[in-house]
C-alpha cells in the first residue's frame, strides 16, 4: 500500500476522532508531509518506539500505542497463561499525552486478559524497572521520550528482569505489528471498567517507599554529609520532569539541609518552557540553576532529565564560576569515590566489577584496574549492561558495584536494571559532600584524578540527519566507512579497525584479521597510532549518527588538541 493509500485509509477510519480527521485534512495538499507520516510505521526495536507526536502511522498517537501494545500483549500471551498472569507494570513521564498513552496501553493489556499495575501519576523510569522486579511482573511499559525535544514521545518496553526488552522479544513484537491491522487488530476496553474489575490496579506511595528503601540503602558515608550539612549548598532542577519529587526527597533523607530547587523548573510541563532542550547533556539548560547557585554560593548543581534516568552536574570551580562535568568524567569521579567509600565502610564485595560501554572513556578502566577491580565493556544501552551484570553475578565471576555510559546514565544496586538518576543523585551528592569535607570541590577532585590516573579527553558529536532520506544517509555513511575505511584520521594513522557488526578486528599494517568477543551491533571503531579511538554508530532512537572521540595524552592540553583535531574530521563526515 502506498503512503497515499494509507493516508486515505486513516482518514476514512471510524477509529479516528473528528479532531484527528481535521488534522489529516489540513495536510491533504502537502505531499511531503503526508509521505513523512505514512511512508511506513515507526520501527519497533529493543528501545521500543520513539517519534514525533501527531496523527499518522509514522507518528506517536493513541492508535500506534494501541497497535504496539496489542503486538506486545500477544508476545506475552505466547509465554503461557502463567507468565501472562504475572502482569505488566506501566509508567509515564511529564510529556504531553504521556498519561493518555499509558492508559491506552493499560486498556489494551487488560482487554487481552493481562493484569496491569499502573502508576497513578508520573514517576521516574528507574521506578518502573524496580516495579517490574518488585512485583514479579512479566514485562513493563514506560511512556517517555527521555530527553528528546517536546514534540516527541516514546514507548519503552521492559522484560521480567527489569531491563529493556531483549532483541528476540523486540523482533517478535515488530513482526506482529507488521501482521496486525493498526485499527481492526486491536482489543481494548474502557478504563473505568478495567479498574472496577481489578484488571488495572494503581500504584502510588507504597511503591515509592519500597523503591526509596533500596535507594537509601546505597548510602556509604552519612557522616560525611553530616560534617558539612550546615554549610554545604546545592541546586537541583528536574527540567519540568519526574525527578521533582523523589530526588529532593532522597537528598533530604541523606541529611542535606540546603537543597535549593529551581522553582520555574519544578513545574511539571511537557512543553519544557524554560529550556530549548530538557537534556542535562546540554549545559545551556542550566542557566537558571547557575544564576541561583552563584547567588546562594552553592557548591554544585544537579539536573535530571524528564524521565529521571539521566543526571548531569555542574561544579563550582572554587571562584564562583560553574563548570560542566561530562558524563564520562562524572562516571570516573563516582567510580573512584565508590571504591574508596565502600572500602572505608566495609561494603566492597569480593571480586568487585565495574561495567562501561564501548563508547565510554578508557579512564574508567584505568581507575578500576588500578584499584583491583575488573572492568568489562558492553554495547551501548543499559539492557546490555544489565545482561552483563546478571551473567557475571549468576556465574560467580564477580559482583558489579557500578555500571555507566557516557550519556549521563548510571546504574547502582541490585533493584533496577536501567539507568537511575534517583540513586545516582543521592551518591553524587554524598560524594560532593565528602570532598567538601576534605576542602575540595568536585572540580578539584577531577584534577586530582587526572594527576593520579593520567590525562584523558572525550567528545561526542551528533551528526543529525533528519527527514525522509535521513535513514538512507545514515546507512550510506556506515557503508562507505566499511567499504573505504580511512587510512588516517586527522593526520594520525589508523592502526586497527574493529567492526562490532561481525566482530572482526583488522590489523591495518599486516592485514591480519581476528575476532573479538562482542558482535552484532552496527558500530565501527578506528584505533589510532597515538592511542586514540574514534567510534561511529547510528543512534537507535534519533535521526543522527554519533561519533565518539576517546583519547589520552601527557597533559590535558594535549588531550584537548587531539579531541579538537579528530572532531573536525568527524564533522566532515556529514558533508
Amino acid at each position: 500500500m502506498s503512503y497515499q493509500d494509507t493516508y486515505e485509509a486513516w482518514l476514512n477510519s471510524p477509529a479516528l476522532s473528528a479532531q484527528e480527521k481535521a488534522e489529516l485534512e489540513s495536510i491533504r495538499t502537502d505531499e511531503k508531509e503526508k509521505e513523512s507520516r505514512f511512508f511506513d510505521q515507526l520501527s519497533f526495536g529493543t528501545a521500543g518506539l520513539r517519534g514525533i507526536m501527531g496523527v499518522g502511522l509514522y507518528r506517536m498517537n493513541v492508535h500506534v500505542i494501541r497497535h504496539a501494545t496489542q503486538a506486545f500483549a500477544q508476545v506475552i500471551l505466547e509465554e503461557g497463561a502463567q507468565a501472562a498472569q504475572r502482569g505488566v507494570a506501566i509508567c509515564f513521564d511529564c510529556r504531553n499525552n504521556s498519561q493518555t498513552f499509558a492508559r491506552e496501553a493499560a486498556q489494551v493489556m487488560a482487554a487481552n486478559g493481562i493484569p496491569v499495575r499502573l502508576f497513578q501519576a508520573l514517576r521516574p523510569t528507574p521506578e518502573l524497572s524496580f516495579a517490574v522486579r518488585e512485583y514479579g511482573c512479566i514485562a513493563g511499559i514506560n511512556i517517555t521520550a527521555s530527553h528528546n525535544p517536546k514534540e516527541y514521545n516514546g514507548y519503552k518496553v521492559y522484560w521480567e528482569d527489569g531491563a529493556q526488552l531483549p532483541p528476540k522479544h523486540a523482533d517478535q513484537v515488530a513482526k506482529k505489528m507488521k501482521e496486525l491491522d493498526v485499527f481492526a487488530g486491536v482489543k481494548t476496553m474502557p478504563y473505568d471498567q478495567a479498574v472496577a474489575q481489578g484488571k488495572i490496579v494503581l500504584m502510588g506511595a507504597e511503591t515509592d517507599e519500597a523503591f526509596l528503601s533500596h535507594v537509601m540503602a546505597q548510602v556509604n558515608d552519612r557522616a560525611a554529609v553530616e560534617k558539612v550539612a550546615d554549610t554545604f549548598k546545592m541546586v537541583y532542577t528536574p527540567f519540568h520532569g519526574t525527578g521533582y519529587k523523589l530526588i529532593p526527597e532522597v537528598l533530604h533523607r541523606l541529611g542535606m539541609k540546603h537543597v535549593i530547587c529551581v522553582p520555574e523548573q519544578m513545574v511539571i510541563d511537557g512543553n519544557f518552557p524554560t529550556v530549548v532542550s530538557p537534556n542535562p547533556e546540554n549545559p545551556e539548560g542550566f542557566y537558571l540553576a547557575v544564576d541561583i547557585a552563584k547567588r546562594e554560593g552553592a557548591d554544585f548543581i544537579l539536573g535530571s532529565d524528564p524521565d529521571a534516568d539521566r543526571v548531569g552536574i555542574m561544579v563550582n570551580t572554587g571562584n564562583g564560576e560553574f563548570k560542566v562535568i561530562s558524563g564520562n568524567q562524572t562516571g570516573v569521579l563516582l567510580l573512584d569515590y565508590l571504591i574508596g567509600a565502600m572500602k572505608r565502610s566495609g561494603k566492597l564485595p569480593d571480586k568487585p566489577v565495574a561495567l562501561k560501554t564501548i563508547v565510554t572513556t578508557e579512564m574508567a578502566r584505568k581507575v578500576a584496574e588500578v584499584n583491583g577491580l575488573t572492568c568489562y565493556d558492553t554495547f551501548t544501552g543499559f539492557k546490555f549492561l544489565a545482561q552483563k551484570k546478571d551473567q557475571l553475578e549468576e556465574s560467580g565471576q564477580g559482583k558489579v558495584i557500578f555500571s555507566y555510559e557516557e550519556s549521563y546514565g548510571y546504574m547502582l544496586g541490585d533493584y533496577v536494571r536501567d539507568k537511575d538518576a534517583v540513586t545516582a543523585s543521592l551518591l553524587l551528592t554524598e560524594m560532593a559532600a565528602w570532598y567538601a569535607g576534605q576542602g575540595m570541590t568536585l572540580y578539584d577532585a577531577l584534577q586530582a584524578l587526572f594527576a593520579k590516573y593520567g590525562h584523558y579527553g572525550e567528545k561526542t558529536l551528533n551528526l543529525v540527519m533528519p527527514g525522509l532520506d535521513g535513514l538512507k544517509k545514515m546507512a550510506a555513511l556506515m557503508d562507505s566507512l566499511r567499504k573505504q575505511p580511512p587510512a588516517d584520521i586527522g593526520g594520525t594513522q589508523v592502526v586497527c579497525r574493529k567492526d562490532y557488526q561481525d566482530g572482526s578486528v583488522v590489523d591495518v599494517k599486516t592485514g591480519e584479521r581476528s575476532a573479538m568477543e562482542l558482535s552484532g551491533s552496527n558500530v565501527l571503531r578506528f584505533e589510532l597510532a597515538d592511542g586514540t579511538s574514534v567510534l561511529v554508530r547510528p543512534s537507535g532512537t534519533e535521526p543522527k549518527v554519533k561519533v565518539y572521540v576517546l583519547t589520552q595524552g601527557d597533559s590535558q592540553a594535549q588531550c584537548d588538541e587531539r579531541v579538537a583535531r579528530y572532531a573536525a574530521w568527524a564533522e566532515r563526515l556529514k558533508q
